[in-house]
């Protein structure tokens, strides 16, 4: 798999995390928006790595 296209892959895998933790933000699931937060963190990191290379 070529750079680009991983870094399409982190950035619609943020996207998606970011949707899924406002929803459980709403829906008052403290335990599911952290998990989606650190998610979010871990794919952000990735992506920096694959776009530094």
């Amino acid at each position: 798999m070529n750079e680009r296209r991983m870094q399409t892959m982190y950035a619609v895998g943020i996207a998606l995390n970011a949707v899924a933790l406002i929803y459980a933000a709403m829906d008052g699931s403290p335990l599911f928006a952290v998990t989606f937060g650190i998610v979010m963190i871990y794919l952000g990191v990735r992506y920096w790595m694959v776009s530094k290379a």
